[in-house]
């Protein structure tokens, strides 16, 4: 069984599990990991949002950036804009620590932050994609749970930071675990 098929299969906590009865999403994603199979970097989120990966089925991607259709998400739309900027589009894998939807409870459209016992529960996809790449966590949840290095997340005003921390990057500052802004 491949990632897809073990993903769609995981019971992660409380999340909600955006593959289990979704086709399309699950072949979204193994067309998406098969296109970045030789990523040489792992860029890892938080989690998938409500109007990211459980939409799309593709780690800081929008169905809107897919379809032209459905909802947009201003942290996917900054994290695709800036791996086109930078030319690293084909050379970049995103992921999240937890890559199920965790939302609170009752409330399917809202995000939360994934527990520690989810975290732990989805690190065997995360170690799985991670082997052979430099990781850089994006924001400092996921920096918390990977240690090394990290990029400021984009959202709530931090694009810049994000853009000038992974332009710093991939410039050679890998050799740091400190922030990258």
């Amino acid at each position: 069984m491949g990632v897809v098929e073990e993903l769609a299969a995981a019971r992660i906590g409380a999340t909600f599990n955006q593959y289990a009865e979704s086709a399309l999403l699950r072949e979204r994603l193994g067309e998406y990991l098969e296109a970045r199979r030789e990523a040489p970097l792992l860029l890892v989120g938080e989690a998938a949002g409500y109007r990211g990966a459980r939409v799309s089925g593709i780690p800081f991607t929008s169905e809107r950036q897919l379809t032209g259709a459905g909802p947009a998400e201003a942290t996917a739309t900054i994290v695709h804009r800036v791996l086109a900027e930078l030319g690293l589009d084909d050379d970049v894998l995103l992921w999240n620590l937890v890559p199920t939807h965790p939302h609170r409870p009752g409330n399917p459209a809202s995000n939360r932050p994934p527990t520690r016992a989810e975290v732990r529960a989805a690190s065997p996809f995360l170690d799985a994609l991670a082997a052979g790449r430099q990781v850089v966590a994006v924001g400092r949840l996921a920096q918390r749970a990977l240690g090394g290095p990290f990029v400021r997340h984009p959202a709530h005003g931090g694009a810049a930071a994000f853009r000038c921390a992974l332009l710093h990057f991939c410039a050679g500052g890998h050799a740091s675990a400190a922030p990258l802004l």
